[in-house]
């Protein structure tokens, strides 16, 4: 196989010259950058992705860029890059994961050195500064998650103020009138766009059923079992004879366990739903009536938006929203309180 060496020799050029013709890093002589195609071609030079592309063919690498912080749930992030990956490997693409905290420099990195064909932007903030850079690049980018300023860009999620609104009437329809939402970490409504998204799509729609309803976070920077409990024993106290669950696994299990702990029976004494777990719900001791977020519909789509993105037909900029699906699991039933008359 041969080396950068030999392109250089047979080009006339240096080194040097040849990696920045390959990388973009610096301007290159339009008649240089010619004797260095030349080269490539004819010594089938290919070491990386900038010599490909210099050959007129893709490098079949898509990245996909998610920041590891310290607040990160893991599994649930996880979840999303395997699938990402498998959607990917379906369609002959390997993925470069990115997990630089400043999500921003790794992105910018590939996409200056034509690592990679498309971009796929995971753990999306409301004010996520990838926006930006997905507008200056000339790389597809899609976004799984959609930032508050998505203008001109292809996002893609799940319809999480529909699937809110569906779990508030799910229970209103029961008859329930006081309702509480078991919402994500107290960071999560900072830096993620869609905790925020079912909280008010929960509050609205209550509201418009003639419900009450409160809701409260499960810790500060990660759920936690103790903060999970206290905000379960809140709401009860507070008179919620129904619960909507849109927290991670873990604080799933906390407040099932407060529930039990209170001597409290699924769907008898109080109902609950599920909106928006991205985990098998299957493993927890209850079964729960579900609007689940399946990270293979969200990653499958931007996979295909990002592949439509490299041919002649591009997709045009703008949100897909993701219809939820119900799973019923009897964990829904009239309240036994007054308040279930009362309007």
């Amino acid at each position: 196989m041969a080396n950068i060496n030999e392109v250089a020799e047979v080009a006339g050029v240096s080194i040097s010259t040849v990696s920045y013709a390959l990388s973009g890093k610096r301007p290159v002589a339009e008649d240089t950058r010619r004797r260095i195609e030349a080269a490539v071609l004819e010594l089938g030079y290919s070491p990386n992705a900038g010599a490909r592309m210099l050959a007129g063919s893709r490098t079949q690498i898509f990245a996909l860029t998610e920041p590891l912080r310290t607040d990160t749930h893991a599994p649930t992030h996880m979840a999303f890059v395997l699938a990402t990956a498998v959607a990917a490997r379906r369609n002959d693409y390997d993925i470069l994961l990115l997990t630089d905290e400043q999500a921003q420099a790794g992105m910018s990195r590939v996409a200056a050195n034509g690592l990679v064909d498309a971009i796929l932007v995971l753990d999306v903030a409301p004010d996520d500064a990838r926006v930006a850079l997905a507008r200056q690049i000339t790389t597809p980018t899609v976004f799984i998650g959609i930032p508050d300023d998505n203008d001109g860009l292809i996002c893609v999620d799940l319809d999480f103020e529909a699937a809110a609104a569906q779990a508030v009437d799910l229970l209103a329809d029961a008859g329930h009138r006081s309702i509480g939402l078991v919402g994500q970490t107290e960071t999560a409504y900072v830096k993620s766009n869609f905790p925020p998204r079912v909280r008010a799509s929960v509050l609205g729609r209550s509201a418009e059923r003639g419900a009450r309803a409160a809701y409260g976070t499960t810790g500060s920077k990660h759920a936690n079992r103790q903060a999970t409990r206290r905000t379960v024993a809140e709401l009860l106290d507070g008179g919620a004879t129904a619960l909507i669950l849109h927290c991670a696994d873990d604080a799933h299990a906390a407040a099932l366990a407060e529930l039990d702990a209170r001597g409290l029976r699924i769907p008898e004494d109080v109902s609950v739903v599920s909106v928006g777990a991205s985990f098998d719900l299957t493993a927890l001791p209850v079964a729960l009536d579900s609007l689940p977020l399946v990270p293979e519909r969200s990653c499958d789509l931007a996979v295909d938006l990002a592949l439509q993105a490299l041919g002649s037909d591009r997709p045009e900029p703008g949100v897909r929203l993701i219809p939820p699906t119900y799973t019923a699991r009897g964990s829904i039933a009239a309240p036994r309180s007054s308040e279930a008359t009362a309007d």
